[in-house]
């Protein structure tokens, strides 16, 4: 685990409302290494979850400096962040996102149509191959309305998997889960990571964190490392 997958330096971000200027993310330095699963820590509104959405290419910082698998992401048009992201990066998010009006293979088929590099002809081998990973290769012809949430879960999480990328970004991943199925997508986050997946988990839920090899808090914009003092006493 040697080569930074996601290197961000000096990371800044600001919204404008009505009570003016919101400094979000304030100057946030840290690394993400390849093969690593790692928790950022923080309540709602500490500005996690747009600190991912830079971090996958949905949003851009105001100022600093982020590498993405060597590529400085501020040089790259809006086409070539498209194609970094879609070769890189694969996304959970916390409500599942599926489309009620797709099957769960139509809805695994979707990212592939935006991988110009995967030919039509294998979108079916894998669509099984991820839905084998996890375990829902029975669920194929289903709705999303027709599972549960864990389930739905473990079909985002294939979703994801689709187009076979290096990392994979979980926004709240266990959010709207029962223990039961939040530790049933932990172990298989914690799985994809033994096979050499680079995992990296937002939550607010120190018991998620506690899955993960290293931790990081995120409190008012500002981001550090926990020591293990720190992390003992979160979980």
């Amino acid at each position: 685990m040697n080569d930074s997958v996601m290197k961000l330096t000096g990371l800044n971000k600001s919204f404008i409302n009505g009570a003016g200027n919101n400094h979000v993310l304030k100057q946030v330095d840290f690394s993400v290494y390849s093969g690593e699963m790692v928790a950022i820590l923080g309540q709602s509104g500490s500005g996690k979850s747009t600190l991912l959405s830079i971090m996958g290419l949905l949003d851009k910082a105001d100022s600093g400096q982020y590498f993405l698998c060597d590529h400085d992401v501020n040089t790259l048009s809006d086409y070539q962040l498209s194609l970094l992201r879609n070769k890189h990066i694969g996304w959970v998010f916390q409500n599942f996102n599926l489309i009620a009006d797709m099957t769960v293979g139509e809805n695994l088929s979707v990212p592939l149509r935006f991988n110009k590099s995967i030919s039509r002809v294998d979108y079916e081998v894998r669509i099984d191959d991820v839905l084998r990973q996890v375990g829902l290769q029975d669920k194929k012809l289903f709705y999303p309305a027709e599972l549960s949430g864990g389930q739905q879960q473990r079909v985002a999480i294939a979703r994801a998997l689709i187009c076979q990328p290096d990392i994979i970004l979980c926004d709240e991943p266990t959010g709207n889960l029962d223990s039961t199925n939040s530790d049933n997508v932990m172990e298989l986050l914690s799985a994809l990571n033994r096979e050499g997946k680079t995992v990296l988990i937002i939550t607010h839920d120190p018991a998620v964190a506690a899955c993960c090899q290293k931790a990081y808090k995120i409190h008012d914009g500002e981001v550090a490392s926990m020591s293990p003092m720190e992390f003992k006493h979160a979980v």
